[in-house]
């Protein structure tokens, strides 16, 4: 393995363990995504949504001259689709202060949900939420307080996540830098993690996010999407379900930051619609989180009174113990990667 990087050689002997496993373990089910090079019938990336805005930006100047016009409001999309794919397309949105980076290799090298996913023969779409990552940014009001145009509070406010507070709402532990008993994130491979993290302009937007139209337009380009959100984007898939139900087959609210409320919102739309709303563990000790997992649950219960097929799981209910906020990175990741294209299958494909 020589010349190859700290990462890739984790990434190398990671795969291997997982090959051996499937085929040595006893465990492995036809289901199960193949050991070995990956195999995808075509892969890219395009965008959805947008609008024009106005733009000035620095010139060479001393000061900022007009620009023109910019587009905003636009989500990034990146695919792959695998061989003859024979089950529904899988939308990945990420949450607060992070990109579709969430989705990918892990911080410690091993596959991502990303790969998981198309290796089990599901279409995957990453994408980067409006005025994140690569899904560009307005600086109008920015550029328009720089000139003196507008009234400095007139700023817009952008969020950070420093790790000492990320660390309690990760759920890595109660209090930075201590850690849960039996904790699943790689603590090992944290600065990778805290690489990941970008400005979050969220709370500058209106409601609902520029996000949710654009999954709207994407499902239905899609022709029939499972939307997979996870945190502060758990609200957007019932936000575009409650705009439009086309293209959508199922939601996947993975420890939503929020679900709909039963006493205010209309639960018409997610009459028949498959629903599954996930968290993980050390749950209910925390004071962020406990509160959020209650009302998922009164939305879960008044959802399938109202004639829907919801679900609220626990994962240490399950048999899956010691997960973070960020299960899709924690070490036994692919796990619960497993049982969630089962429980798609099962729900949304008719497989059994």
């Amino acid at each position: 393995m020589a010349g190859l990087s700290v990462f890739a050689r984790v990434r190398q002997v990671s795969c291997a363990a997982v090959a051996t496993m499937l085929i040595l373990g006893g465990s492995a089910r036809a289901g199960d995504p193949p050991a070995g090079p990956l195999t995808i019938a075509e892969q890219g990336s395009f965008f959805v949504g947008g609008r024009d805005v106005a733009s000035e930006t620095l010139s060479t100047l001393p000061a900022y001259a007009p620009a023109g016009t910019i587009i905003v409001d636009q989500i990034y999309v990146r695919y792959q689709i695998p061989v003859a794919p024979a089950r529904p397309p899988l939308v990945l949105i990420h949450g607060c202060c992070l990109t579709g980076k969430t989705w990918e290799t892990t911080p410690d090298g091993r596959m991502g949900w990303d790969e998981f996913f198309v290796r089990r023969g599901f279409p995957t779409y990453v994408i980067d939420q409006a005025w994140r990552g690569r899904s560009a940014a307005s600086p109008a009001q920015v550029n328009a307080v720089k000139t003196g145009r507008a009234d400095p509070n007139a700023l817009p406010p952008v969020f950070s996540a420093g790790r000492e507070a990320a660390w309690a709402i990760f759920r890595f532990g109660p209090e930075y830098p201590k850690v849960f008993p039996d904790m699943q994130f790689p603590l090992e491979a944290q600065g990778e993690f805290w690489k990941q993290m970008v400005p979050d302009w969220s709370a500058a937007l209106p409601v609902p996010n520029p996000t949710v139209p654009a999954l709207s337009e994407l499902a239905k380009r899609l022709k029939g999407a499972v939307l997979i959100s996870h945190s502060q984007s758990g609200i957007y898939p019932f936000q575009t379900a409650a705009l439009d139900r086309s293209g959508i087959r199922a939601l996947v609210a993975i420890e939503p930051a929020a679900c709909p409320d039963p006493a205010k919102d209309d639960l018409a739309p997610y009459r028949d619609l498959p629903i599954l709303v996930l968290f993980g563990d050390y749950v209910d000790a925390s004071p962020r989180w406990a509160p959020r997992l209650k009302q998922c649950r009164a939305f879960v219960t008044a959802a399938n009174a109202a004639g829907g097929k919801a679900e609220l799981i626990l994962l240490p209910e399950i048999g899956i113990h010691g997960n973070s906020h960020m299960l899709m990175q924690d070490k036994n990741s692919l796990d619960i990667a497993d049982w969630l294209a089962g429980w798609i299958e099962k729900r949304v494909s008719g497989k059994s």
